[in-house]
């Protein structure tokens, strides 16, 4: 019901924005702006300016609606050209609508978009499923770690900024040691360069925590990508060069330094080479790159990484970093940051085949697509999540690595030739090429960092606070301390076993002890299948965390405030560096240059902007923490014990002058306030009450009243005291009747309510005492009895029956206790077609 009620809230919004926005445009049309341009220069510049921005607005929208369609793309660069292509925005905005109608058609089952038919004809050609897929077999394997046998062994306790690995810097524009230099980080702090290298002994701890924080090395190749061109192939149009047969070529296994020399000599004398990497991330901490492939036109190989010599694979910078060479990824976002953290390489001269599909608005992204698209080739996926640490590879993940850069280059050469099709260089972002090329050249300037661990406030990529985002759940305060206890031990176990924190602890069993926080074994361990090995040699070290957490949790933070609270980051941490600064000269330099760039309060959570970029404010920030009540503005004057307005309210009770104790005089017309009100005016600590909303409108027994009698006598006396404190004149006629209709319009006039049900009161008591006094004075009235005359008397005995006679008076139905016997049902009156019993007529 909450997700309906917030849609439901969105949808208003929305619908009042575009109202707003309607009823303005067709404001602004019936005005005359011409003459405003020539009568006021001054806002020429602004209406040019809202021109240019609605005009791009407008082509951004049509682009994305005609992406993957057969729509041509109007052109749009002024008012004219709106009106030029009418009819070509009328068929972009058909076919959204057209597309609208098929969705909901096929949402409510009106259509179908395969008949029964069909759909048994599919399923019978469809080739049965095996029982067990090969992939599955290799997913799990119980494999000794290979990372032990690095030469440089992983760690992951280090929380010192990550240096690059690089040794030599092939195709150098800055040198190496030019390039390798700390920067401040990027989250919320300006870049800049420190100038100056600290010894981490002479640092004090608070310090060197900070700058292991917010400081970490540039990017070696910088400079390099940024003032990178590609070859002018990638912008001419050319017929696609063939692929060779899968099934007749074979692929060369790199697991010897001789053989990686070899290949690197190949691939120098390319123009354009693929590369794709396997990953492992299931039984390490970080993961690690567990083959590389890597494909020419003319030939393929398959690179074992993890050997113990891993670290000579820098060479290929010679090649991955040279920008005459095109490399060619699909999706090589983590491929940019593996590589960087495994081998030190890092590439120049990116075309990622990702962006290429998104740009040209295909429906589906993956390699797999591209590769039955463009290849008619059936990637075998299963092989995707095996794991890559199996050696000897087996002959179905081989061929399987094989096949994700055989067919790639190929693909690169449609997928650029369509790119230069559909490009329109006079558009903003029009050359689609340029788009490509500036995206990849993004994904290349990625930086790996270190995964650190923030205990307090649960940021970085393995915090706590992504999981709560990703995942939300509501915990109490001793709840709340048991998941981050529990979390922070899952992570640290993970580090030290050299595992995935996965494989540590699932998600769910985090969630689990979270909610129900066990305090003995046979509760801690229902709750925690399926059970690692790690786990199970540390239970009673999770369960005393639990306890621990649980008694700390009282006065602990509460989870709402703690997760709307962003805690900032100042320069005043430096003042715990413990007088360093003054022992250490250079570490005094390094304090004045951070200063002035840390006075800006910053989060290390992702930074989140007050209004939407597209709606504005129409959609605002907070809507996910509820409505909040607000009173309209006609409701507040009884929401507040205000005064009756009247004359005395605003008599200045010190009047100025030499007659400033003598009464104010009020306007004649003005309302007169009764002696009566006056008395029943409520002191200043009695609580007033203006209206009862929605009370009962009868009085209740509590209230008390004086009687009739005083109140007539208070009405009648204060009525005289009015007249006489306000000196009004009353002209009357010297008669009994006028005088006797003037006291009683005046009663009249000041009766409240209460009065009036008063005075009704007493006239009903009046009328009885009336009523009895007379019955009274009749019974005390003598009477004359008349004497019986027996003679004339009609007889008794001997009566005889008048049949004309009326019988006055109840007549007896034997039959009466009969009828109080349970009636049988009714007979129903059937409902004739085209009428209703609700609605007679």
């Amino acid at each position: 019901m909450a997700l309906a009620a917030t849609f439901r809230d969105l949808k208003n919004s929305i619908s009042l924005a575009l109202i707003d926005i309607t009823r303005t445009a067709g404001q602004i049309s019936n005005e005359d702006l011409a003459f405003h341009r020539s009568s006021h220069p001054s806002i020429v510049p602004l209406l040019e300016q809202q021109n240019s921005r609605l005009l791009g607005l407008a082509r951004r929208l049509t682009s994305s609606a005609v992406s993957g369609t057969e729509i041509i793309d109007p052109y749009l660069v002024n008012a004219d050209s709106v009106e030029d292509n009418w009819k070509e925005i009328v068929d972009v905005v058909d076919n959204l609508l057209e597309k609208a109608d098929a969705c909901l058609d096929e949402y409510t089952g009106i259509i179908r978009k395969l008949s029964p038919t069909q759909e048994e004809q599919m399923r019978k050609a469809a080739p049965a499923p095996s029982k067990q897929k090969r992939g599955k077999a290799y997913r799990t394997q119980n494999i000794a770690k290979p990372q032990l046998l690095f030469n440089k062994v992983p760690s992951n306790d280090e929380t010192t900024p990550f240096k690059p690995l690089l040794r030599t810097k092939p195709n150098a524009i800055v040198a190496l040691d030019e390039s390798l230099k700390l920067v401040a980080a990027e989250d919320g702090f300006k870049q800049y360069d420190l100038q100056f290298y600290l010894s981490s002994k002479d640092i004090a701890p608070p310090l060197k925590g900070l700058i292991d924080t917010h400081l970490r090395y540039s990017h070696p190749y910088e400079t390099e990508i940024k003032s990178s061109q590609y070859t002018m192939t990638t912008h001419v149009k050319a017929d696609p060069i063939p692929f060779l047969p899968y099934e007749s070529s074979e692929a060369t296994l790199v697991d010897t330094p001789d053989t990686l020399i070899s290949m690197l000599q190949e691939l120098k004398s390319a123009r354009e080479i693929a590369v794709d990497l396997e990953h492992h991330d299931e039984h390490s901490y970080i993961g690690l790159v567990s083959l590389m492939q890597i494909s020419t036109r003319d030939k393929d190989w398959i690179v074992d990484t993890l050997k113990p010599w891993r670290e000579k694979l820098q060479v290929l910078n010679e090649v991955f970093t040279d920008p005459k060479i095109l490399k060619v990824f699909h999706g090589s976002s983590m491929d940019m940051i593996w590589l960087q953290r495994d081998f030190g390489l890092y590439v120049v001269g990116l075309f990622d085949t990702f962006h290429a599909s998104r740009s040209l608005g295909y429906p589906k992204h993956g390699l797999a697509y591209l590769l039955k698209r463009f290849a008619n080739f059936d990637a075998k996926k299963q092989y995707q999540m095996a794991d890559w640490r199996i050696r000897p590879l087996p002959e179905e993940m081989f061929n399987y690595a094989r096949s994700d850069t055989h067919f790639l280059l190929h693909v690169y050469d449609i997928m650029r030739n369509e790119l230069i099709d559909k490009s329109n260089p006079s558009h903003e972002d029009g050359d689609l090429i340029e788009v490509v090329m500036n995206r990849s050249k993004e994904e290349t300037l990625q930086r790996y960092e270190r995964p650190f661990y923030d205990t307090q406030r649960g940021s970085g990529p393995m915090g706590w606070y992504n999981m709560l985002c990703r995942t939300p759940a509501l915990f109490n305060r001793e709840q709340f301390a048991v998941f981050r206890a529990v979390h922070q031990w899952r992570d640290q176990t993970a580090r030290e076993e050299d595992e995935s924190v996965h494989v540590i602890m699932p998600k769910h069993v985090l969630y689990n002890l979270a909610r129900e926080m066990p305090v003995d074994m046979p509760t801690l361990l229902g709750y925690s299948h399926p059970i690692s090995k790690g786990f199970k040699t540390r239970k009673s070290e999770i369960l005393a965390v639990i306890k621990k957490a649980r008694m700390l949790g009282h006065n602990g933070p509460d989870m709402k405030e703690f997760m709307h609270t962003l805690q900032p980051v100042t320069a005043d941490r430096f003042s715990q560096a413990n007088g360093a600064e003054q022992r250490v000269p250079a570490l005094a330099t390094a304090k004045m240059a951070l200063s002035p760039q840390l006075q800006r309060k910053s989060s290390r959570l992702p930074a989140q902007s007050r209004d939407s970029r597209f709606w504005g404010s129409t959609i605002q920030k907070n809507m996910d923490r509820g409505a909040t009540a607000q009173v309209p503005k006609e409701s507040h004057d009884l929401a507040l014990p205000m005064a009756r307005l009247n004359a005395e309210l605003f008599e200045d009770a010190k009047a100025s002058g030499a007659n400033g104790n003598e009464r104010s005089q009020t306007s004649p017309g003005a309302c007169v306030e009764h002696r009566y009100v006056k008395d029943r005016k409520p002191k200043a600590d009695e609580v007033f009450v203006v209206k009862k909303a929605g009370g009962p409108r009868k009085r209740k027994a509590s209230d008390s009243y004086d009687s009739p009698k005083v109140v007539y006598s208070r009405l009648l006396n204060n009525a005289a005291d009015s007249v006489q404190e306000h000196d009004y004149e009353v002209v009357t006629t010297p008669t009994i009747k006028n005088e006797e209709q003037q006291d009683q319009n005046t009663r009249v006039l000041s009766e409240t309510k209460e009065e009036k049900r008063a005075r009704k009161v007493e006239s009903e008591r009046l009328k009885k005492e009336e009523l009895q006094g007379n019955e009274d004075a009749r019974s005390q009235r003598p009477r004359e009895v008349e004497p019986f005359d027996y003679a004339n008397a009609p007889s008794v005995l001997h009566a005889q029956r008048d049949s004309n006679r009326m019988v006055t008076g109840k007549e007896i139905n034997p039959y009466t206790k009969s009828s109080d016997a349970a009636k049988g049902m009714r007979k129903a009156r059937k409902e004739q077609e085209g009428k209703s019993f609700t609605f007679k007529g």
